[in-house]
C-alpha cells in the first residue's frame, strides 16, 4: 500500500494520493509509515528536480500535497505523541535557496513532538532570522538548504546572529542533502541533523527533554 501511496505521490495524482493516504490511516497503518512514504515521494521529486526532469510548478504541487496529507496524518502522530510544550524552533531555507521539502518534513516532526515551530519559509534574509530571533526567543534555530550557494548563506546567518549579540542564546542547526559535519564546521553550527528525527532528538536534547 505504501507504494501505491508513493506512485500516486510522484505522478501528481492529488486525489489518489489522498484518498490512499487515508485508506491506509482508516486500516491501522502507523501514522509514521505515511509519512515516509510521503517523505520518500517527496525526495523522489526532489531528485527530478534537480535531474532538470521535474520543475518549480512540480515542487509547488508535490508541497501542497503534502501539506494536505500532513494534516490528516498530523492529529494522528499527536494523539500518540507528548503533548508537552517543550520549546520554541525558528526555521527556515536560507537566503538563495528555494527548497522546502525536508524543512517542511523537519517543522512537521518537531512540531508533533511538542515544539512551537516557527517556520519563516524559503529564500529567508539573514537579517529576518536575527530579528525573528529578538521577537520569538527560540531554543534553537534550524537552518534549511540545499544548494551549496546556501554554504556561505548559512556562515553568513551565523555570524549576523553572533554580530547581534545572539549567539549564546540559540543552538543552531543545519539540514539538507548537500549538507555534513565538514559544512556545520564552515558555517558555525553546533550541529548537523541528516534527518527530521535527528533534528527532534537533538532539539530535546539542547532543551533538557531527552
Amino acid at each position: 500500500m505504501s507504494q501505491n501511496l508513493i506512485d500516486a505521490f510522484m505522478d501528481m495524482r492529488e486525489e489518489d494520493a489522498l484518498r490512499i493516504a487515508n485508506e491506509m490511516l482508516d486500516r491501522g497503518t502507523d501514522p509514521m509509515e505515511v509519512l515516509e512514504a510521503c517523505k520518500q515521494a517527496m525526495e523522489g521529486i526532489g531528485q527530478r528536480f534537480e535531474c532538470g526532469d521535474a520543475f518549480v510548478p512540480e515542487l509547488i504541487m508535490a508541497s501542497e500535497m503534502m501539506g494536505q496529507i500532513s494534516a490528516v496524518v498530523k492529529p494522528r502522530i499527536k494523539s500518540e505523541a507528548s503533548t508537552e510544550h517543550l520549546g520554541k524552533v525558528l526555521i527556515g531555507t536560507v537566503t538563495g535557496d528555494i527548497h522546502d521539502i525536508g524543512k517542511d518534513i523537519v517543522a512537521f516532526m518537531l512540531d508533533v513532538n511538542g515544539f512551537d515551530v516557527y517556520d519563516l519559509g524559503v529564500d529567508v534574509p539573514v537579517q529576518t532570522f536575527v530579528d525573528k530571533i529578538q521577537e520569538l526567543k527560540p531554543n534553537v534555530v534550524g537552518l534549511s538548504g540545499l544548494l551549496t550557494l546556501a554554504f556561505d548563506s548559512m556562515k553568513n546567518t551565523v555570524q549576523a546572529i553572533s554580530e547581534a549579540g545572539l549567539r549564546d542564546q540559540v543552538k543552531i542547526m543545519i539540514g539538507g542533502a548537500t549538507m555534513d559535519e565538514q559544512v556545520k564546521e564552515y558555517v558555525g553550527a553546533d550541529a548537523y541533523g541528516p534527518d527530521a528525527v535527528a533534528a527532534v532528538s537533538l532539539s530535546k536534547q539542547w532543551v533538557g527533554a531527552d
